[in-house]
């Protein structure tokens, strides 16, 4: 997976609700007498026709009429000393309403009064990230982090109790901490930081929290640990992926547990002791320390399995044979090579590349797929030029025409960004076996029973 498309797993995330604590601030009482300044919790409007707006647009039932009383009070009243409080009641009454646009022009302006307006903040890295999620757009993204960066540095403010300081950064940092995330895998590409703010966010959350307000960003580490590059981890991957699929709806395992049982296999070899991994993984957020995966076999070890269990190597199959001599030991590809050296083969495979002296040959499907020539073999005596064969045409068993050819040399050749570690295979005094016409068989004459005679 060369692009890793965050937004696949949004539908997720709309199920896992964001929980917010109660953050409307408390409104101050309003009276037209001489009073403290609005911080400290009572407004002084000595102005009574500015007065009796504040009280028409706080006091209104209807959430969209209260919003354009709030907003005709702003413009009427630009430089009111209410104008935090109304500003604070209008991105709720927004929020409310579910107007994202507004909600997020009023936090705006709100910041602009109060810049360390936590939760300003918040709302805007909330609307932000979710358009990020949405679009992809770098900018989008980019501005939801520098945000969420922001808030995580804001200080408590003024007048306001520990206990509600607490119950507001526990909704905000795990959120902050989720924008920084996803700008790290959409905008910048970096998986490994991406990894990083998720597991800080998801630390923040109780092992039953997690299971819903976390469940869309395990999946997202989960995604991150999955894909190649620095920050992969397959044994983490397959933890966060069986932890969602512990406690995603039914609809969502179905497309969850193909990534899980993907990346187990891939790591382990086989599915054996997936369903503990599920087990465990249901009871906490986070693997203990303990936790390891056993990986499968190398190449090199499955092969001398291979080896031991195959008690006359010439039987094996001519790809197997390539594979031995391309990803064995050197002990073992020479034990094999013992006994094929000087031994006439068929070759059967598609032709990469042919002259009349020599025939270039993909046989495993790995060499297929990359177009790659593992056999190479040199013709006996020079081809005519109506029997060389065309790029892409395949020689198979007889009855079919078939490439011979005696083994000669062999190499292995290490893997690059193109193509897998492979053998370049060479043979000697090849030659092409025509195709085996199948006999005609002429039906034999028909013999005719006389007919009985009829009385």
């Amino acid at each position: 997976m060369k692009k890793l498309v965050f937004a696949s797993v949004m539908a997720l995330a709309s199920m896992s609700l964001v929980y917010l604590p109660a953050l409307q601030a408390q409104a101050p009482a309003a009276t037209p007498a001489a009073a403290p300044a609005q911080d400290s919790g009572t407004i002084s409007i000595k102005d009574p026709a500015e007065y009796n707006a504040y009280q028409m647009a706080t006091t209104q039932s209807d959430p969209k009429a209260k919003a354009a009383a709030l907003e005709t009070f702003l413009t009427t009243y630009p430089q009111s000393q209410v104008k935090k409080a109304v500003l604070d009641m209008l991105v709720d009454t927004y929020q409310g309403i579910n107007d994202p646009d507004k909600e997020l022009s009023a936090a705006s302006r709100m910041m602009q009064v109060d810049p360390t307006n936590l939760k300003a903040i918040l709302y805007s890295v909330l609307i932000k990230k979710g358009q990020c999620g949405k679009t992809s757009d770098a900018q989008t993204c980019d501005d939801a982090a520098a945000l969420a960066q922001k808030g995580l540095s804001v200080p408590k403010a003024a007048g306001l109790s520990d206990d509600d300081w607490k119950k507001l950064t526990n909704a905000a940092y795990p959120i902050f901490h989720s924008a920084l995330a996803l700008d790290f895998a959409i905008s910048k590409k970096d998986y490994k930081s991406a990894e990083g703010e998720y597991k800080s966010e998801l630390m923040l959350y109780t092992d039953d929290q997690s299971k819903i307000q976390g469940l869309a960003d395990s999946l997202q580490l989960a995604t991150a640990f999955s894909l190649p590059g620095a920050g992969q981890d397959l044994p983490q991957a397959v933890w966060f992926f069986a932890r969602v699929w512990d406690f995603a709806p039914a609809a969502y395992k179905a497309q969850i547990e193909p990534k899980l049982e993907y990346y187990y296999k891939k790591y382990h070899g086989n599915l054996d002791g997936l369903d503990a991994i599920k087990t465990a993984a249901a009871a906490t957020t986070f693997p203990p320390g303990t936790f390891k995966i056993d990986p499968a076999k190398t190449p090199s070890e499955q092969i001398h399995d291979l080896l031991a269990a195959t008690p006359d190597l010439t039987t094996l199959a001519l790809a197997d044979k390539e594979t031995v001599l391309a990803m064995g030991t050197k002990d073992d590809a020479d034990k094999l090579w013992a006994l094929l050296k000087d031994k006439e083969t068929p070759v059967p495979g598609i032709v990469i590349e042919a002259t009349a002296s020599v025939i270039k040959v993909a046989v495993t499907q790995d060499a297929k797929d990359a177009k790659i020539a593992d056999f190479i073999v040199n013709m006996k005596a020079p081809l005519p030029d109506k029997d060389i064969p065309a790029v892409g045409f395949e020689y198979k068993l007889q009855p079919a025409a078939e490439l011979n050819g005696t083994y000669d040399t062999y190499t292995q050749i290490p893997a690059t960004d193109t193509a897998a570690q492979r053998a370049e295979i060479v043979l000697r005094d090849g030659f092409i076996q025509p195709e085996k016409k199948t006999p005609v068989h002429k039906p034999s004459p028909a013999h005719h029973t006389p007919a009985t005679p009829t009385h």
